[in-house]
């Protein structure tokens, strides 16, 4: 059965990029370009897995990924951090708002589908 990754990302093009790698890679991906869209596409599809950008529109990836670990429904779905917000104490912030794992942008595609995989063995 085909793995389904949420890709919340607001720049069309690295969407694009993402879409590329994960439809190589077998993934079915969706998509959302804010984090309040991410909550419901979270909940209508129910991801293997989440990647989630940190600066979004409406709501943050911290928030986002803070209200998803905190649905009981929701809460074992492994979430990654994609971000080119990487400063000194990003990934801890990230990790502290409940997220599994940090890459940061730009990544090599093999890093990223090697960390996806971590999570999702096929």
């Amino acid at each position: 059965m085909t793995k389904r990754i949420l890709v919340v990302e607001d720049q069309e093009d690295n969407r694009q990029i993402l879409r590329d790698l994960l439809d190589n890679a077998g993934f079915e991906m969706i998509e959302a370009d804010d984090g309040l869209q991410a909550l419901t596409q979270a909940a209508k599809h129910r991801p293997d897995l989440i990647l989630m950008d940190i600066q979004l529109p409406l709501l943050d990836g911290y928030e986002a990924t803070r209200r998803l670990k905190a649905d009981p429904e929701l809460k074992a779905i492994p979430i990654i951090v994609v971000t080119s917000y990487a400063l000194s104490g990003d990934e801890d912030k990230a990790r502290a708002a409940g997220c599994d794992a940090y890459v940061a942008k730009p990544y090599s595609p093999r890093a990223l589908l090697a960390k996806i995989r971590e999570y999702l063995p096929q």
